[in-house]
């Protein structure tokens, strides 16, 4: 990217639009010296535009105080970035600085793709991060990703248009069978669905599975710690609810590419959907002032599934030439107080112990609401899992692909999960 003027302008919606839509290509660079002699970091990310804006006024301010130091900069939105980070990883091209999913990690450690951060202790300081959270980036034994921000799966809904369809408020405590009669009042009431589908999504069948007391993954990591059984009851549940009209059809479900944006609720097609609590905020342009947010429904004997985890982290590409001014810029978006007001909660609540405490009373609108509904599930989640096997990157798109099938009444729930553990158990064992 061309400095500082032209990269600025990457903060206007018209440019941000673009920058999605090119998948990381249109906003960033690839050299790594510029005119001055200033270091050139590359660091990329996925979200929307508010959190592009965000980001962008942060790292305005990094250059600002780090005068040697030029970033550019690229996101998009997450399926996009993900498939242009793993061409770039693939390539021996990865960024300097990238934002990293939980089921990233494993592979790009593994890989060799990401730098072992404990060798910046002196310049990135982790005292203040939750000695929990920060194992979740340690792969044997080294510390190759820093979580970012602490966030938790919600459901995300339009409360003026459940309040106004007289349907009784998501609640702690509620069960799947409370949430599909939501669902399924708000569908009759309202006209059209009450939620995304959530059968194509593997975050929330793990929240489902966890509320049941199994998990997605042996503790171990190698293999699955669910059976053909109990994928075939969470399809046969969402796809009843599909045929009813209770959740979104096959025909929206499909055009889901992980950006909010494209979700039924974004596109005013639905009631409700599944998210995680940061990205949520995405909503807040169309939904407005109706926006809000409740935790995810528990087992039915009301054992919660949804768990805190860093909603994501940030590493530096093993390739960088500039290990230590990565690390500087990785430490000022965790460490400095300014940053995370400027951040505020769009990548979810700070990590930073210190930061958390002094930044989320002044949190406002849907920061706030973030900050408010973490407060309230506090203390009754159970600990996350951990990190996910490295072959889950890949399972992601084989579990949509197979519940595709299903949406399209191509396949029963029962032979589409008999395809999936098969493919899984197999991607597991390579």
């Amino acid at each position: 990217m061309p400095k500082n003027g032209t990269k600025r302008s990457c903060v206007s919606a018209l440019t941000l639009s673009l920058c999605a839509t090119l998948a990381l290509t249109g906003c960033g660079g690839s050299d790594d010296t510029s005119g001055g002699g200033k270091v050139v970091l590359r660091y990329t990310w996925w979200g929307n535009p508010d959190r592009a804006a965000r980001t962008e006024e942060a790292v305005a301010l990094f250059e600002k105080e780090h005068p040697g130091i030029e970033v550019q900069t690229s996101f998009a939105g997450y399926d996009a970035y993900k498939q242009k980070l793993a061409t770039q990883a693939a390539g021996g091209d990865a960024p300097d600085v990238m934002q990293l999913d939980y089921r990233q990690i494993d592979k790009y450690a593994s890989g060799g793709v990401l730098l072992d951060l404990s060798t910046q202790k002196e310049t990135l300081r982790t005292a203040e991060i939750d000695a929990g959270l920060l194992a979740t980036g340690v792969v044997d034994g080294k510390q190759y990703a820093i979580p970012q921000a602490r966030g938790t799966q919600t459901v995300v809904y339009d409360a003026k248009q459940w309040k106004a369809a007289g349907v009784t408020l998501p609640r702690q405590g509620w069960t799947w069978d409370d949430w599909a009669a939501a669902m399924r009042a708000l569908a009759e009431k309202t006209g059209k669905p009450g939620s995304v589908d959530p059968g194509q999504n593997e975050d929330v069948f793990e929240v489902w599975l966890r509320g049941q007391g199994k998990s997605l993954y042996t503790e171990d990591g190698g293999r699955l710690g669910f059976t053909t059984d109990d994928l075939t009851r969470w399809w046969t549940f969402t796809d009843k609810l599909r045929r009813e009209g209770a959740v979104s059809p096959a025909e929206q479900t499909t055009q889901l590419d992980g950006s909010v944006e494209n979700t039924p609720l974004a596109r005013g097609k639905s009631v409700a959907d599944v998210n995680w609590d940061a990205p949520s905020s995405g909503f807040q342009a169309v939904v407005k002032d109706g926006l809000t947010i409740a935790p995810m429904p528990s087992g039915p004997d009301g054992t919660p599934g949804q768990y805190f985890k860093p909603s994501m982290f940030v590493g530096t590409g093993a390739t960088t030439d500039h290990p230590k001014e990565a690390a500087q810029l990785i430490d000022f978006l965790i460490n400095d107080q300014e940053a995370a007001k400027i951040l505020g909660a769009s990548r979810g609540i700070p990590v930073n112990e210190s930061i958390r405490r002094d930044v989320v009373p002044e949190l406002k609108e849907f920061d706030k609401t973030v900050a408010d509904y973490q407060n309230s599930v506090d203390g009754s989640l159970k600990p996350p899992p951990q990190a996910p096997p490295s072959g889950d990157n890949a399972l992601q798109t084989t579990f949509q692909r197979d519940y595709d099938q299903v949406s399209f009444e191509r396949m029963s729930p029962r032979e589409a999960a008999e395809d999936y553990v098969t493919e899984a158990k197999a991607e597991l064992r390579s």
